[in-house]
């Protein structure tokens, strides 16, 4: 190991080499490690590294200290699960595979922080940062396709420690400390804002009967890094298909509705920017009409689904940027976050104007 090659710095997140080799030594494989290149996004507070091995083959180690190290070990249960369900299928492959050992996916922990391996899928075309009005079609198409898979295999799956719900709760009782100011970095009127919107999440929940919901396994963000594309074969009509997936920071089994977001920031006029920004504008923009209505066509949605997208909205900023935020964004970028939702995307929320999308499914 002592003469692995580092081709970019790690010193953002001190010990992460050593860590990706004590987890590969603890894995226990006899292939040697020659090369670490970084290939994190420099958002998060994760590390990510290409290894090329004495075999000549790719791997991918994540070092992670954001959230749970139990939370982190369910979910990759969970996705193991979910590629073994989907092989033999128009999904077969779509999902990097997680490394396992003794027949359970492989984590490494030391109580501070923990790593997994991947297999490295990266080497596929990428949909450029503006898709044009058929590939937002196409994407669609794809998207509503691999949901239902994902449907069809949900109830195998067992349940997960976490949930929208219990989330929320969680969060409406951090915001209600006296210490919650300082605590999130924001001021009394931010929290206040912050309260009244947990609450009117809750509320919402209980009155659509949410616990009552289908939820299927699903991935969150779809940002243009975390997965890659094939030239479509055949007469579809699709100018691409979906070819493989990696990057399962938020994965959790709830309900489809979580996944539109970052779907309409992907479909949108500004289409993925380097610089984020998680406004709420992309739902109103007619090339989200045009995805919507194509995902539709495959896998009808309801009038009270529609009707959720500013609280699916709502809970992504709320858990992700509020509660979770200063674990996962890099500490500058957590600030800028917190104070844009408690003062801007929030408040957009409650003003998004859904006639455009009832249309699509009245």
């Amino acid at each position: 190991m002592s003469n692995s090659k580092i081709e970019s710095s790690a010193s953002s997140l001190p010990g992460a080499i050593d860590t990706v080799r004590d987890a590969w030594a603890k894995f226990g494989d006899p292939r040697v490690i020659e090369t670490f290149t970084e290939v994190s996004a420099h958002v998060s507070t994760n590390r990510v590294f290409r290894l090329t091995m004495s075999d000549k083959s790719n791997l991918i180690a994540k070092v992670s200290s954001y959230g749970s190290y139990f939370q982190f070990a369910e979910d990759h249960d969970r996705l193991a699960r979910c590629s073994a369900q989907l092989r033999g299928g128009r999904w077969s492959g779509f999902l990097a595979e997680v490394l396992s050992k003794n027949g359970r996916p492989y984590t490494w922990y030391d109580e501070s922080c923990w790593a997994v391996f991947y297999t490295d899928v990266q080497q596929q075309d990428s949909l450029p940062r503006i898709l044009t009005d058929q590939d937002v079609i196409s994407l669609a198409q794809e998207i509503a396709e691999f949901h239902l898979a994902c449907a069809a295999i949900a109830p195998s799956l067992p349940p997960t420690s976490n949930s929208v719900k219990g989330d929320a709760i969680h969060l409406f009782d951090l915001l209600r400390e006296s210490q919650a100011p300082q605590n999130f970095g924001l001021e009394k009127t931010d929290i206040s804002i912050l309260q009244r919107s947990t609450h009117d999440l809750l509320l919402h929940l209980e009155k659509v009967h949410y616990d009552e919901w289908l939820r299927i396994p699903i991935l969150v963000d779809w940002n243009l890094g975390n997965f890659a594309v094939q030239a479509s074969k055949g007469n579809s009509g699709r100018s691409f298909q979906l070819s493989t997936r990696w990057d399962y920071d938020w994965f959790r089994v709830e309900s489809r509705l979580l996944d539109f977001y970052f779907l309409s920031r992907v479909s949108s006029r500004t289409g993925d920017k380097t610089q984020f920004s998680y406004s709420a504008h992309t739902f109103s923009e007619p090339r989200f009409l045009k995805f919507l209505a194509a995902y539709h066509q495959i896998y009808p949605l309801s009038t009270t689904e529609i009707e959720f997208l500013p609280y699916a909205y709502r809970f992504f900023l709320l858990n992700y940027v509020i509660r979770e935020g200063a674990r996962f964004f890099r500490p500058d970028l957590c600030a800028q976050f917190r104070r844009d939702t408690a003062r801007e995307h929030l408040s957009s929320s409650s003003r998004l104007d859904l006639t455009e999308l009832l249309r699509i499914v009245s």
